[in-house]
Order: structure tokens, then sequence, then C-alpha cells
């Protein structure tokens, strides 16, 4: 069975840093996406970050960009999430999802199918 687990959640302040970790149980495929998203109590998710086959193939939604950055390491089966410059609107559960969605859907929660148990990151002032 197909599984994602999150690692490296936990709680930062403001302007500070943390880095999650998606690890796949077994090898995903070039054509496999691999994404995060994140969700407040009473929200939808919301996707920030996208990835399929190279690493340099990443797109961020604008809540995110320029102060996040997804790694993948293909050997490892891992999806790397560096979060930089947090802000205290950062703050949310954050899934690890994987699929194959089609590009318009790529930071749609419906474009997934595969997704982990979430880990807790909070941003205090």
């Amino acid at each position: 069975q197909f599984r994602l687990v999150e690692s490296g959640g936990g709680t930062a302040q403001a302007g500070g840093s943390l880095t999650l970790t998606c690890t796949a149980s077994k090898r995903t495929g070039y054509s496999t996406h691999m994404a995060w998203f994140r969700q407040t109590p009473g929200e939808a998710r919301e996707g920030i970050a996208s990835n399929v086959g190279y690493p340099g193939n990443t797109i961020y939604s604008d809540s995110v960009k320029g102060r996040f950055t997804v790694s993948r390491d293909h050997t490892k089966n891992t999806l790397t999430l560096q979060m930089d410059n947090l802000k205290p609107e950062d703050t949310a559960v954050y899934y690890c999802a994987a699929g194959t969605p089609t590009s318009d859907w790529r930071l749609k929660e419906e474009g997934f199918h595969i997704w982990g148990q979430g880990t807790q990151v909070t941003v205090t002032v």
C-alpha cells in the first residue's frame, strides 16, 4: 500500500524557518505529482506547492511564492518543503499529497488521491 508520511512540523516565531519532509513508502515515478497543501479550521485545503518530475518543475501559490521552496529526491522518495520568513498566517495543518492531476489541477485538492496524515505548523508573533 502506498503511503505518505509527513514530519518536521512544530512551532516557529514569525520570520523564522521550518522544514517539512514527506516520505513515500515506495518509489514515485517522474510522472507522479507530489504536492503540499495546508488547511486551517473551517477552511478548504489550500494547495501551496506542486512538483512533477524534476526539482525545477514546481509551481507555488502566491501566498508562499518567494518564501517556500520545494525539493524532491527520487532516490529517497521524499518531498521537502523549506519554509522561510514564516508569518502567523502560515499556521495550519500541512499535508503531503500524490497524484496525477492535469495542469489546471496541480494545486487543487481534487487532483490528488493519496494523502498523508498531516503535521501541525504554528507560527507565533
